[in-house]
């Protein structure tokens, strides 16, 4: 019984001492001129489900729940948001040239339409984040569209 008391002391001991861990999370930026919001490409329905389920990562309007500031899961959060944004940042969308925004819409229809995306831990504990089939089918339908109304937009900026 005393062995069991001081492993809880002990690991009592280390989670407050990794709590003076710096662990500064990425910003967080509500004015983003260049997100696909404003290019035109987003209906209300889609914007909704992205907003939803997707922006808390891939954006620069990333909304910190409580526990992202308490280690070791900020330390995952931190990641998490990291590793989102530099795969997929919406919010700075028209800074990319036509070839990775069709890139990144392929992406998104493949990965949303395998289940991949929102990540089923974060639709775990988000679970306003999940998508139904019929919102994933939405979503995949939307980034075709997207597509041929960026590709349909460059031919005419080309003739």
């Amino acid at each position: 019984m005393k062995r069991v008391r001081y492993i809880l002391i002990g690991l009592a001991v280390v989670l407050l001492a990794i709590q003076f861990i710096p662990n500064e999370l990425p910003m967080v930026t509500k004015e983003n001129p260049d997100d696909i919001m404003k290019s035109g490409l987003v209906d209300l329905e889609v914007a909704q489900l992205l907003k939803t389920s997707c922006y808390s990562c891939h954006s620069n309007e990333t909304e910190y729940p409580w526990y992202s500031h308490i280690a070791p899961a900020s330390w995952l959060v931190k990641r998490d948001v990291v590793v989102g944004r530099e795969e997929l940042n919406f919010s700075t969308w028209s800074t990319n040239d036509m070839p990775k925004m069709l890139n990144k819409l392929e992406d998104i229809g493949v990965e949303v339409n395998e289940g991949d995306m929102p990540m089923p831990i974060y639709t775990l504990i988000h679970p306003s984040a999940k998508l139904s089939i019929e919102q994933r089918q939405r979503i995949v339908a939307w980034t075709e569209v997207a597509m041929d109304s960026l590709v349909n937009a460059d031919d005419e900026e080309n003739q």
